[in-house]
């Protein structure tokens, strides 16, 4: 089923009201997630602060990852040709012992078939493009181990400089991303614990003050160190910490006029996600009645009409799950014209489904659906909320054709995967052959980047 579907209905989800209070009061000072008037994203920074990012962020050469994109920070052609190169000793993240084996037993043995594995010598960014995460996530570690298979590959994927902050970042990113990817995510929070304290001075750029570590990883961190250590309230505090240097950079880049206009575009959006997933961390720590009061004080967020509706609709999903419909309405009826009303029409469907009305959700993804097939769409979600609406009517025939056609049409989520090896399971007692098929169906399709290989787990192995 629906993975929020399934998560609502297993804790008899019921609608709660719409004004949710908070458990504690309220502080009256301003978090650096908070606006002037309660809505904007931006506030006047510390003045402590403000003076550090200004002065030693401005004009800091940035980091980039293959997997993510590029920081907006502008860098000086000046300064690039004139500043010394930063040189820090980063080998303690370059010791084997930090990282874990990857077991080729978790994947079936239809993916273990070495006619379809990727060659040692493929590059990283090839193994990325083409799906294939749990080879990235050891080919990265070779890289920073030094210890690769094979001559052929130590000439793919060469050793590591310890002073090379820059590429180690980039294996770092590349292996802790990947093996969320691969549903290795607990693997990924022990090795987190390596980097320590990212907020630590050793991060920083001695010349300059910026953070060597780029954004992307520092985000992927909070969370992943927050499971390794054992903390939950570490990834609220860690969120604002960010959420403070995205507020003074938005700032700064606001005095720059038009110069600065895009810089301060992405850091608004990026001021905009960590709100959510601060939500999202006070939903996993239990604290429903501070997530609503947390969510309540977002705005619109930043970053096009693209950007404004997928936090839109994250913020959304985060009210549906505390049970207030109305309030998830609200959310998707800001974003964009073109978007707000299907959106509306899913999370309408979601909470009848949450609600066990199951007759009315399967009219209503019905309709969904015919609309996106005549505009030539397809929605695997969609599809998949279908066949689960039509097995609870006790249509289990028409649910596994649904599902089993989007497998031929190409989507292989975790989602899709589970739910349709469940419909095995209830079908017949010979269902381990029917995943064993189904594993191999998967197998036998071109690889992509949204991930090709697969784990037991997904078929139910």
């Amino acid at each position: 089923m629906d993975q929020s579907t399934q998560r609502n209905s297993s804790k008899g989800h019921a609608r709660s009201k719409s004004g949710v209070k908070s458990s504690r009061p309220r502080s009256s000072t301003k978090g650096p997630l908070d606006g002037d008037d309660g809505h904007g994203p931006l506030t006047s920074p510390i003045p402590s602060q403000a003076a550090r990012f200004t002065s030693t962020q401005a004009a800091s050469p940035r980091t980039s990852l293959n997997l993510s994109r590029a920081s907006p920070a502008p860098r000086s052609p000046a300064l690039s040709a004139t500043a010394p190169v930063t040189s820090k000793d980063f080998s303690f993240l370059l010791r084997p012992e930090i990282y874990h084996q990857l077991s080729p037993l978790s994947v079936p043995a239809p993916f273990r078939n070495p006619a379809r594995q990727p060659a040692p010598e493929t590059p990283i960014p090839a193994l990325l493009q083409r799906g294939h995460f749990r080879a990235a996530a050891i080919a990265a570690v070779q890289a920073l181990t030094s210890s690769p298979v094979s001559a052929v590959a130590a000439a793919a994927h060469p050793p590591v400089d310890p002073a090379d902050h820059a590429r180690v970042f980039e294996l770092l990113y590349t292996r802790l991303a990947c093996l969320c990817l691969i549903d290795a995510t607990s693997l990924a929070a022990q090795e987190s614990k390596a980097l320590e304290d990212l907020n630590s001075a050793f991060y920083l750029d001695p010349l300059t003050g910026a953070h060597l570590v780029p954004w992307e990883l520092r985000v992927l961190g909070v969370r992943l160190q927050a499971i390794g250590f054992g903390d939950p309230r570490r990834a609220v505090m860690s969120y604002y910490e960010l959420a403070r240097e995205a507020r003074v950079q938005a700032a700064r880049a606001a005095k720059l006029g038009e110069q600065g206009r895009e810089e301060g575009r992405v850091w608004r959006e990026r001021l905009s996600e960590l709100g959510v997933k601060v939500a999202g961390a006070l939903i996993e720590m239990d604290d429903l009645a501070g997530a609503a009061e947390h969510l309540a004080t977002l705005g619109d967020g930043d970053g096009g009409s693209e950007g404004r509706g997928r936090l839109a609709m994250s913020r959304a999903l985060l009210w549906l799950h505390l049970g207030d419909v109305e309030a998830a309405r609200r959310c998707v009826r800001v974003a964009d014209d073109e978007g707000a009303s299907t959106n509306e029409r899913i999370l309408t469907a979601l909470a009848d489904m949450a609600d066990g009305e199951y007759r009315t959700a399967l009219e209503e993804w019905q309709e969904l659906k015919s609309t996106m097939e005549e505009n030539g769409q397809h929605d695997e979600m969609v599809g998949v909320n279908l066949a689960v609406c039509l097995l609870y009517t006790g249509k289990m025939a028409e649910a596994r054709d649904i599902l089993e056609g989007l497998v031929d049409a190409g989507d292989t989520s975790h989602t899709l995967l589970f739910n349709l090896t469940t419909m095995y399971e209830l079908c017949t007692d010979r269902h381990k052959n029917l995943k064993m098929k189904l594993a191999e169906r998967v197998a036998s399709k071109q690889p992509s980047q949204l991930g090709w290989e697969k784990t037991n787990a997904d078929f139910k192995l």
